[in-house]
């Protein structure tokens, strides 16, 4: 049997989720986390076969787990399993080292064999999502400002879109107020933004967010 750890910042999500996956006696859920830096530690403690990440939540998010994960153990398996189906976040937990990535609108027979291609080496992307990052690359699309972003930079504009404060932030971030606000600095000329409301519609406009941190 599989064992996975579910990683998602909803209580129910991660509830119902596990029951359908241990419903098909093929997956069987080890461990539970709420946010990016509890799974990074459960990650380590249970050395789970696949894990499940949701991609954007509160605190460091799922990005930067997937990356500090991998940092400690790149044979580690990750599937983000999010609603975000814009290219930037597919493109980044991607690069990063993630072995697959679904959506929360798969079905569950197309979880699981996921999961299993994962676990056996394999990589799976959901066709939707493939096709996007396929379009992407043709000739005259528009390039997504967001992908001018530095892995650091693309960090502070999520939590900025949580809500966070430069000292919550430095905090998760282990870097000095005075850096985090470099960062702020540079997503506004970076992304040719007046203030921070400007950098919230840019990231609903890019798929970031739904709404201000909320998935």
């Amino acid at each position: 049997m599989i064992t996975v750890l579910l990683t998602d910042d909803h209580t129910l999500v991660r509830t119902g989720i596990k029951r359908l996956l241990e419903d098909s006696q093929q997956v069987e859920i080890v461990g539970e986390a709420c946010c990016g830096e509890d799974s990074i530690e459960l990650a380590h403690k249970l050395k789970p076969d696949v894990i499940l990440m949701d991609v954007n939540m509160p605190g460091i998010g799922g990005v930067e787990a997937c990356r500090r994960i991998l940092e400690r153990n790149s044979k580690q398996k990750i599937i983000a399993l999010t609603i975000y189906t814009e290219k930037t976040f597919p493109k980044r937990m991607l690069e990063i080292g993630a072995k697959g990535y679904l959506t929360k609108e798969c079905a569950v027979a197309e979880m699981i064999e996921a999961i299993k291609i994962v676990n056996d080496g394999g990589a799976y992307i959901a066709p939707t999502i493939a096709q996007q990052l396929a379009l992407s690359l043709l000739p005259g699309n528009e390039e997504n400002p967001i992908d001018k972003l530095s892995r650091r930079e693309f960090q502070v504009m999520l939590m900025i879109s949580h809500g966070l404060s430069n000292l919550q932030m430095s905090e998760k971030l282990c870097l000095s107020p005075k850096t985090v606000s470099t960062y702020r600095l540079r997503l506004l000329e970076k992304l040719g933004a007046h203030n921070e409301v400007d950098l919230l519609k840019i990231a609903v406009e890019q798929g970031m967010v739904e709404f201000a941190g909320s998935e």
